[in-house]
């Protein structure tokens, strides 16, 4: 997962949700469930892999990254200097880790009609 893929899968995410549940009853207690367990898999790799964190190896290897980090902050797109990454730049990386919920709440809310 990547800063710049993460909001469109999370949105795509909840809307697969909102119409696989599109027909039965809302029901809050599922909704919030569903959007607990996403976000704990979403947070969880994504904060792994930008703390470089062992376990997240496969994944960015997988994306011909150089760390967790690289590919968290670049996607193999950017040309960030992942290694040189400080105060600023992790205060505005869990500025868009706090936007993942809404990303997801967009995909998952009911539309009318």
């Amino acid at each position: 997962m990547s800063f710049l893929i993460d909001p469109p899968l999370l949105y795509s995410g909840g809307r697969t949700y909102e119409r696989i549940t599109r027909d039965m009853e809302p029901s809050r207690k599922r909704d919030a469930a569903v959007g607990v367990a996403y976000m704990a898999v979403f947070w969880g790799i994504s904060i792994g892999l930008y703390l470089d964190q062992g376990w997240t190896r496969p994944v960015w290897k997988m994306c011909r990254a150089q760390s967790g980090r690289d590919w968290m902050l670049n996607s193999g797109v950017l040309k960030i200097d992942w290694r040189k990454a400080g105060p600023r730049t992790h205060k505005l990386s869990a500025t868009i880790f706090a936007t993942y919920p809404l990303w997801l709440w967009l995909g998952m809310r009911r539309r009318a009609g």
